[in-house]
């Protein structure tokens, strides 16, 4: 599902049609699986009931701690491990980073945002920690290339 990333203002939800894919049954009402999980999410801080029709949720989690993984079910803390894992790789660290800093700066260059370009980074199956280092490394070079650039404008044509 990419509403949030289709259309980060709000769009429509099939509470349903959502709660049947998640595995929630489609149950209704404030006892059902569905609206429990979203009375949690709000707990934790994760969403915001703001009235009977508007939730506000966050696009960004911080990540699990340790202790939170440890009471995963097996299988999902071993899928967890492969996604901040991502995929061996032959490459060593500073190669691999020197390649996150190189896709970086190229989707920033082709009018990606920030978060859009860290997003697919993580689609690229590239560590968080590297993803995150070279987003920071791209920005701070495209800032500096804008101001050595404007700097290096002769004085008659600006």
């Amino acid at each position: 599902m990419s509403g949030l990333e289709d259309d980060p203002d709000g769009f429509e939800l099939d509470l349903a049609l959502t709660a049947t894919q998640l595995g929630l049954g489609n149950r209704s009402g404030r006892n059902s699986p569905f609206f429990r999980s979203i009375e949690r999410c709000c707990r934790f801080g994760a969403a915001h009931l703001i009235d009977e029709r508007t939730l506000r949720v966050r696009r960004k989690l911080p990540p699990l701690t340790r202790m939170q993984i440890a009471r995963l079910p097996l299988p999902l803390q071993q899928a967890h491990q492969m996604w901040v894992e991502g995929p061996a790789s032959n490459l060593p660290v500073d190669q691999l980073r020197e390649r996150a800093r190189g896709l970086a700066l190229s989707l920033l260059e082709l009018g990606e945002d920030a978060e859009a370009t860290e997003r697919q980074l993580h689609r690229w199956r590239l560590h968080p920690a590297i993803a995150h280092e070279a987003l920071g490394w791209a920005l701070e070079r495209q800032r500096v290339t804008k101001l050595v650039a404007r700097n290096d404008v002769p004085p008659e044509a600006a």
